[in-house]
């Protein structure tokens, strides 16, 4: 999400501890960049010879999971025998426990519900372990649920709970209640007041299951938070500090990183406008217990994508639309070759000379032109980033389609010019290129929480990554009723154009016997075929996919895809925690009804648009198709809503509130808890009625629907992750219902083009009609073979990034910490004084050196260099140094002492001027400067870890070189922060304080946090400063 921020210019660089000046961590960054280009263009050239090419390193890749089983024929092999009995067994007296309160906890009255909610957080305060208040907590959650939601929690979902509270994570199968099994160990954890997290994958499902079962933990009295994509940081504070709050994970972590970087993003109404920031304007609590809904998708799928937080560098350059021209004139083969599996490209020899003639350079590789990255970049965005596949355009803009949910990925763009690329192919406007800020992989985040746990519908098959990595035990938890889907064996063609012919032939059969159908494509452009192909074959659908359009009806389409003789296409969007209740949902349906009423009347008129300056304005109506509903609304619940409505609008005023307030407004209205507010009260009344309206028919509709042999799900291509492939099985069978599914396969499928090999290709020769299904022992195990070839090279780059972050991990930890240090002390002296003090080391160690006897001491050199770097040591002398330092601890003793009592010398100074301003200058030149370096740090990690690759073929450990490299850049920036700190201190100056604040008051600059100067003070002098915008990039 995008972010304002004002980027303050560095501080004027210290001198260097000797004449020969040291590097720097971006000096570093440099000289290493440099080297690896070169090793490059030497490599190439020594290649070259061999007619070997070379690749160009695909860096972070977007996530691309194995692919799932083979349905009917592998199905066997994969699902297991495991059906949970041995975990009811281990829970049972725990289990026990709980039934046997149910009688007593019954009998209160609402009221004392919530007392003992009260009386449990006591007892957890006095040190009472949760294990111990379990039963008891168990017991009144499952009381407030049948109050609340009419749903009694079954015994399975308490040992899901026990499970979670445990710290494991809990295979459930689809429909057996998940998102209410997370609220059992989020109660019990939220009573020791230190907040839990509950992440699902995506702003809807967190909206979703605050609104719904959020209302259990409201009514026994807690807490319950929200954060949504463009919450203010007012808002996601108040919400974060809730004691159960929902939240999605790529929400959680960039908030994490912001809350690291607040110096670069928060203009402060401090004096002497400093970029600053105070504790009280950090979001976050700490990290407590954590519940991860769809646990696989979150650590599994997405643990190759890095978090990243990146601000503009240069403007774009038109190379990028030089390069498209060159790619898109290029032939594959020819002047380049493409690995789909690895997502790289490599340029033939043809291709270098061809490319260095049209742009008449005589090295591609040169660093001072830098073509080669430009060009390699072009031929990926050709290739590889395939628009309505990886990406969609909307109003003149690139957005990210994530490939697991297939959700739009609102403000993220691919790093290292990639997505300026593939801006330029499609002759769109280029964005400014950015640089990394700030970067978490998912692996290292989530491992900072105390207590960790998830949930899924798919987790056995990857329970040895999670044990080894994350330390989580896969628990898997029995059914409440048997599950009597029938899964039907795959159908595999030859090529993609009798696949689809069989695919609408399926759906028609179905959809002639009254079966609702879900259709799960992998893209969007594929849901578009699809739904070419049924519109030609006249059957009504709807479609489900990224784009805006079909994502503003989501809910609505959701709720109407169990209906008699529905058609649903959809992308991965609609295979995780979709609950399609066969005959129609009557409660959703009555909230969208009362929603179309209540929304245009009490929303600003500006709120819900979408406004940009470089998109149109597209008005939103919350209109809902009447199709949707089983019946016209009898006209004394129409009345009955429109008096509501009105009393709403009276009571709150005409287009009076954000979108945000009238959605929890409306939440509220549609739950069962207890109300006071009059007009909530009335909204609640016209939801019941509504829905007990709708009930009536979709009740009688589930009945033919379940006659008809319940939903149907139609598999038109498998991902390379089974674990999806399965979860979009679960859509059909919940709770016992009925149910099939069956995939439709082709060989040209990119699964097995890709990762099939050459019996796949040996298939595809054999083979010669398109349109009948094939059949063979030789075909069942080729694919088992692609199977287990993407899940190895997938867990092999899962591995790898964990193994490389953990280095920067480390260096993570200890750069917010000394960052959080810096922001939470109200007396920075004693750091200040260690900075000084270890800054003098280094001068010494620099200069005179540890083994240098006294007679080689060059203490002139010295002096001179001490004196340059703090002017207030005017009366040292070499003469003083030598009579009062017989040896090397004495000299370096004496030197801190000085050092020491410089710096307070100079805060005296300061605060005799001004009282305060010392404080603020010194924690405005750590924050900064801590900031500045640790953004150059990042980017020499990243040309490191691209340069060590090289040295495989020097038979070193590349993971060894990128510790070592990376070990020698950090303790250079540790000590380049001090040294940079401590230099501005013993250089402030008052005076410059009182000119800068002279010019702001005269030019009645605007400090009310949001910006309005180009200008800020530097306790060094003014600088110059540019405003920026970050985006978090995937």
């Amino acid at each position: 999400m995008p972010i304002s921020s004002t980027v303050v210019a560095p501080p004027s660089n210290p001198p260097a501890l000797t004449h020969l000046s040291s590097l720097s961590s971006s000096s570093t960054s440099l000289l290493s960049l440099t080297h690896h280009t070169k090793t490059a263009s030497r490599a190439r050239t020594k290649w070259a010879a061999h007619g070997k090419l070379l690749a160009a390193g695909p860096g972070p890749r977007r996530p691309i999971t194995a692919m799932a089983s083979l349905g009917g024929l592998l199905g066997g092999i994969f699902k297991g025998t495991d059906t949970g009995e041995s975990t009811r067994q281990q829970y049972g007296s725990s289990v026990a426990a709980v039934n046997k309160l149910e009688n007593e906890v019954s009998g209160l009255s609402d009221a004392q519900l919530r007392e003992r909610t009260s009386l449990l957080k006591e007892r957890a305060t006095r040190g009472d372990s949760l294990d111990t208040l379990l039963p008891e907590a168990f017991a009144i959650v499952r009381e407030a649920s049948k109050r609340v939601l009419g749903l009694r929690p079954f015994d399975v979902q308490l040992i899901g709970g026990m499970v979670l509270h445990k710290g494991e994570i809990a295979e459930m199968r689809t429909g057996e209640g998940k998102t209410l099994v997370a609220v059992l160990p989020a109660y019990l954890n939220a009573l020791s007041g230190k907040g839990v997290y509950v992440v699902t994958v995506n702003d809807y499902l967190a909206r979703r299951d605050c609104e719904w079962v959020g209302q259990v933990p409201r009514f026994l009295g807690l807490k319950v938070g929200l954060i949504q994509q463009n919450m203010t940081s007012e808002q996601r504070r108040e919400n974060y500090l809730c004691d159960i709050t929902y939240v999605t994970n790529s929400e959680l972590g960039f908030d994490y990183l912001r809350d690291n970087l607040a110096t670069e993003s928060t203009l402060c109404t401090m004096q002497y406008n400093f970029i600053a920031i105070s504790v009280d304007e950090l979001v976050m609590r700490k990290f407590n217990y954590c519940v991860i809904d769809e646990v696989d998708s979150i650590l599994i799928d997405e643990a190759r994508t890095p978090l990243i937080i990146s601000g503009p560098a240069d403007k774009p350059s038109d190379r990028y639309y030089k390069a498209a021209k060159i790619a898109a004139a290029f032939e594959r083969e020819i002047h380049y070759t493409v690995d789909e599996k690895q997502k790289s490209v490599l340029i033939t020899e043809q291709g270098y000379v061809d490319a260095e003639e049209i742009l008449d350079v005589k090295d591609l590789y040169d660093p001072r032109e830098q073509w080669a990255s430009y060009l390699l970049n072009a031929i990926k965005a050709k290739e590889l980033f395939l628009r309505d596949v990886n990406y969609i355009i909307r109003a003149q803009e690139v957005l990210i389609v994530d490939e697991f949910t297939g959700r739009v990925m609102q403000g993220r763009r691919w790093s290292d010019g990639l997505h300026q690329a593939v801006e330029a192919k499609e002759g769109l406007p280029i964005q400014n290129e950015t640089v990394t800020l700030a970067s978490i992989s998912y692996q290292n985040f989530f491992l900072q929480f105390s207590k960790l746990c998830g949930m899924t519908g798919t987790a056995a098959t990857e329970s040895a990554e999670f044990e080894s990595i994350y330390k989580l035990k896969v628990t898997i938890v029995p059914t409440n009723r048997a599950m009597i889907r029938k899964d039907d064996s795959d159908v595999v063609f030859k090529a993609t154009s009798g696949k689809w012919r069989a695919v609408v032939a399926e759906i028609s059969n179905m959809h002639k016997t009254g079966r609702p159908v879900l259709v799960g494509t992998t893209s969007v452009e594929q849901s578009d075929t699809v739904s070419m192909q049924l519109h030609e074959a006249g059957i009504s659908h709807e479609v489900l996919n990224a784009k805006p359009e079909n994502v503003e009806r989501e809910a609505e389409i959701v709720a109407q895809s169990g209906r008699l003789g529905s058609v649903t296409i959809a992308t991965n969007m609609a295979g995780r925690g979709t609950d399609i209740i066969l005959g129609g949902n009557a409660e959703f349906m009555a909230r969208l009804k009362l929603r179309e009423m209540l929304m245009p009347r009490v929303v600003k008129p500006d709120e819900g648009l979408d406004v940009s300056a470089k998109k149109p304005i597209l008005k939103k109506t919350w209109k809902v198709n009447e199709s949707l509903f089983p019946c016209e609304l009898s006209k004394e619940n129409f009345n009955l809503a429109e008096e509501a409505v009105e009393l709403a609008v009276k009571t709150w005023g005409q287009s009076s509130l954000t979108e945000l307030e009238a959605e929890e407004r409306l939440s509220y209205s549609c739950e069962k808890g207890p109300v006071q507010d009059e007009v909530i009260a009335k909204l609640r009344d016209a939801f019941l009625e509504i829905g007990k309206e709708y009930k009536v028919y979709t009740d009688e509709e589930k009945k033919k629907v379940v006659s008809a042999g319940g939903l149907h799900v139609v598999g038109t291509e498998r991902h390379e992750s089974r674990r999806i492939d399965n979860q979009l099985r679960g859509r059909s069978g919940r709770q016992g219902d009925p149910g099939s599914s069956r995939f439709f396969l082709s060989l040209e499928d990119n699964i097995f083009r890709i990762f099939g090999g050459d019996r796949i290709q040996g298939l595809m020769r054999a083979f010669r009609v398109e349109d009948l299904p094939i059949e063979s022992k030789m075909l069942t195990k080729a694919l088992d073979e692609a199977q287990r070839k993407v899940e190895n090279y997938f867990f092999d780059i899962r591995k790898q990034l964990f193994e490389y972050d953990e280095v920067l991990n480390s260096q993570r930890d200890r750069v917010y910490t000394e960052r959080r240090r810096a922001l939470e002390s109200d007396d920075l002296q004693p750091l200040l004084i260690e900075y000084a003090e270890l800054t003098m080391d280094d001068i010494l160690e620099a200069n005179i050196g540890s083994d240098a006897p006294k007679e080689n001491w060059d203490l002139q050199k010295l002096v001179a260099k001490v004196q340059q770097y703090c002017n207030l040591l005017s009366d040292l002398t070499p003469d003083l140094l030598a009579s009062k330092c017989s040896n090397y601890e004495e000299l370096r003793d004496y030197l801190r002492l000085r050092g020491r009592e410089a710096y307070l010398q100079k805060r005296e100074i300061v605060e005799k001027e001004e009282a305060g301003l010392m404080k603020e200058a010194e924690r405005f030149l750590i924050l900064s400067n801590i900031d500045r370096l640790w953004k150059e740090q990042l980017q020499a990690l990243k040309f490191v870890q691209q340069a060590v690759g090289l040295r495989g073929y020097a038979q070193r450990d590349p993971l060894i070189e990128y510790k070592l490299e990376g070990y020698n850049l950090f303790i250079e920036m540790m000590a380049q922060i001090r040294r940079n700190v401590i230099y501005s201190i013993y250089q402030f100056k008052y005076k410059m304080v009182k000119e800068k604040e002279q010019a702001d008051n005269s030019s009645k600059l605007d400090t009310n946090g949001k910006g309005g100067s180009s200008k800020t003070l530097n306790p060094v002098g003014a600088v110059e400063t540019s405003s920026s915008t970050v985006t978090d990039n995937a």
